[in-house]
C-alpha cells in the first residue's frame, strides 16, 4: 500500500471505532447484515451498501439502498471527527474491492461485538492456503514437510467450493502457498476465482515456475496480485543447499526479476535464523540490486522439517538485536523492510519514541494515528485476523500452529471461523499466561502463537524469542522442547482443549490415530 491509502485506512478505521463504539449506531448497523443475492453472490446487505456507497451502480432491493444511507451518515460523521478527507477514503479504500472487503468484516465485527482491543472480526483479513503438499523442492525448514501430493487433498470441485465459502464468509486477501502451488494443475483457475470475487489474491513461491516470465503473466492476468519469492541467502550456493535444489537460486533471483518488469507488486522472503543474522546488507543489498521494493524477514518456527532447527534460531538478544536492525535498515533504504515477528511493533514504537508502530507483516511509517490500526491488527493475528487452510481442507489458526478445528468438507468455513473453541481463545488476550498476558505491549504484539506453542506446548503462553521471556529461552535450552504427542491425523477440537498442551506437529495428516486412542496414550495419561 501506498502512504496516501495506509493514512486514509487508518483514518477509517479511527472513524468506525469513534462513531461505533456505541450501541445505538451498532444497532443501526445490525439489519445489514441480512444477506441478499445479487449476480448470483449471497452476501450481505453491508457489502452491497459499501459498494453503492463507493460509487458503484447496482440493481438491488430498496433496503440495500437505505442501508447505504446509513453508512454514508455514520462515516461521513466519523471521518469528520477523525479529521479525515472522506472523498479521499472513498476513492483509496472502498473503490478497491480487497480493501471494501476487509472494511466489511470490521464493521460487521463491530457490530456484532462491539469495539474491542485487539478487534475481534466477523472474518479474516488474510487466509492462507497450504494448496498442496507437492513440491519440486526439499528446503531443510520446511513446515509442511512438503514431498508428494497427499491422496486427501481438495479435489478441483472442492477447491471451488471453497472459494465461494471464502467469498461468503468476507475474506479480504488469500495468500496461495504450498508445498509449491504454481507447479499443481488446478493453480491457474483457482487464481482466476478467487480474483473475480475481489479477493486480493497472491501467492508464495520458491520462484521456479515463474522463471518464466510468460507463467507469470498468465498468472497476472487471471487477477495475480501479489508475488512473494524466498530467498534464504545471497549467496547462490548457500540458498540451493538449504533448498535441495541445484539452480534454486537462479531461479528465485529471476522470478523476482520478471516480477519487478512486470511491475507487479512483490516481496523477497527471508527466514529469521543466525545466518540470515549475519548476512542482512548482502540480503538487501541483493534486493536492491534485483529491484525488489519489499523484504520479509519470517520468524523460524521449529515445526516440520524445522522441528530440531533451535541451534540456528535466534536467541532473544539476537532477534532484539535483529528487528532494531530491520528499522535502521529501513530508515536508510527505499525499501520497505519488515519482519513477521509481533515483537517489531514494540521495537518499532521503542525505536521511534513513540512516533511510529509497525505492525507485523506492515509497515505504516510515521504518523500519529498508525497506533490505531496496530491495535486493530494486534500483532499475531492466528485464528483472529488470519487462519490456515491445509491441502485437505482442513483449518487452522496458522499454517505454522497445524491445531485443526475443523475441515470446510464438513462444515463451512464462516461457521469454523465463528464457534472455534481455540479461535476465541485466541482472540481474548486475557486468557493469556505469563508475561505475554501482563505485558503492556500485548495488545500491538501478544506474542507469536506458533512459536510458544511449539517450544513450550502452551497455545496461551509466554513466545521465548521476546527479550521479556529470556527465563522461558533459557529453560528450552537447559532442558530442551517439552516432548508430546506426536502422532495425530485428526482429532476433535473438543479433545484438544481437553489437552491444553497437546503437540501435533505438521505431519499429523500422516497416521490415523482415533481419539480415544489418543486419551489412552502415556503421555496424555501423565498430564491429566
Amino acid at each position: 500500500m501506498g502512504g496516501e491509502k495506509k493514512d486514509n485506512l487508518t483514518t477509517a478505521l479511527r472513524a468506525f471505532r469513534i462513531i461505533l463504539g456505541n450501541p445505538v449506531s451498532r444497532a443501526l448497523i445490525k439489519p445489514s447484515l441480512k444477506k441478499y443475492e445479487i449476480d448470483g453472490r449471497e452476501l450481505p446487505a453491508l457489502y452491497w451498501a459499501l459498494s453503492i456507497y463507493a460509487g458503484e451502480s447496482l440493481e438491488c432491493p430498496l433496503m440495500i439502498r437505505f442501508q447505504a444511507d446509513i453508512i454514508k451518515l455514520l462515516l461521513k460523521l466519523g471521518i469528520k471527527v477523525a479529521r479525515g478527507d472522506e472523498e479521499a477514503v472513498k476513492e483509496a479504500l472502498l473503490r478497491d474491492p480487497h480493501i471494501r472487503r476487509g472494511i466489511w468484516v470490521v464493521l460487521e465485527g463491530i457490530a456484532k461485538y462491539g469495539v474491542t482491543v485487539p478487534q475481534r472480526l466477523a472474518g479474516p483479513f488474510l487466509i492462507v492456503w497450504n494448496f498442496t503438499n507437492m513440491c519440486n523442492f526439499r528446503c531443510k525448514h520446511c513446515y509442511q514437510r512438503a514431498d508428494r501430493p497427499l491422496s486427501t487433498e481438495l479435489s478441483l470441485e472442492e477447491k471451488l467450493n471453497l472459494v465461494d465459502q471464502l467469498d461468503k464468509a468476507g475474506v479480504a486477501a488469500v495468500a496461495i502457498s504450498g508445498g509449491e502451488p504454481t507447479i499443481h494443475p488446478d493453480f491457474y483457475r483457482i487464481v482466476k476465482e478467487l480474483a473475480s470475487r475481489g479477493i486480493h489474491t497472491s501467492v508464495a513461491t520458491n520462484g521456479w515456475t515463474f522463471a518464466d516470465k510468460e507463467k507469470l503473466q498468465k498468472a497476472i492476468d487471471l487477477g495475480l496480485k501479489y508475488v512473494e519469492v524466498s530467498v534464504d541467502s545471497a549467496k547462490p550456493e548457500k540458498h540451493d543447499e538449504f533448498r535441495g535444489i541445484p539452480g534454486a537460486w537462479e531461479h528465485a533471483v529471476k522470478a523476482l526479476e520478471n516480477a519487478v518488469d512486470a511491475g507487479i507488486s512483490h516481496g523477497m522472503a527471508v527466514v529469521m535464523d543466525k545466518d540470515t543474522y549475519q548476512e542482512i546488507d548482502d540480503i538487501l543489498d541483493l534486493a536492491e540490486n534485483i529491484g525488489v521494493r519489499r523484504v520479509i524477514f519470517f520468524n523460524l518456527i521449529p515445526t516440520g522439517r524445522a522441528e530440531d532447527m533451535v541451534k540456528i534460531d535466534l536467541t532473544p538478544d539476537e532477534r532484539e538485536e535483529f528487528m532494531k536492525e530491520v528499522y535502521r535498515q529501513m530508515k536508510k533504504r527505499k525499501i520497505e523492510i519488515l519482519t513477521t515477528a509481533p515483537q517489531y511493533a514494540r521495537v518499532t514504537l521503542l525505536e521511534s519514541q513513540g512516533r511510529n508502530v509497525t505492525p507485523a507483516h506492515f509497515y505504516i511509517g510515521e504518523n500519529n494515528a498508525v497506533k490505531t490500526l496496530a491495535e486493530f491488527i494486534g500483532g499475531c493475528g492466528a485464528g483472529r485476523i488470519y487462519a490456515g487452510i491445509e491441502p485437505d481442507g482442513t483449518v487452522t489458526p496458522c499454517v505454522f500452529l497445524p491445531l485443526p478445528v475443523g475441515n470446510v468438507r464438513t462444515k463451512s468455513f464462516k461457521d469454523i471461523w465463528e464457534t472455534s473453541r481455540i479461535f476465541n481463545l485466541l482472540r481474548d488476550r486475557d486468557n493469556f499466561t505469563g508475561q505475554c498476558r501482563s505485558c503492556p505491549y500485548r495488545n500491538i504484539c501478544g506474542g507469536c502463537r506458533a512459536r510458544a506453542y511449539h517450544y513450550t506446548l502452551d497455545l496461551l503462553g509466554d513466545d521465548p524469542g521476546c527479550i521479556i521471556n529470556r527465563r522461558v529461552w533459557r529453560d528450552i535450552l537447559l532442558h530442551g522442547k517439552p516432548k508430546g504427542v506426536t502422532e495425530v491425523s485428526w482429532v476433535d477440537e473438543s479433545i484438544i482443549m481437553r489437552m491444553p498442551v497437546l503437540y501435533v506437529p505438521s505431519y499429523y495428516r500422516a497416521v490415523e490415530v482415533s481419539a480415544e486412542k489418543l486419551l489412552e496414550t502415556e503421555w496424555v495419561k501423565a498430564n491429566e
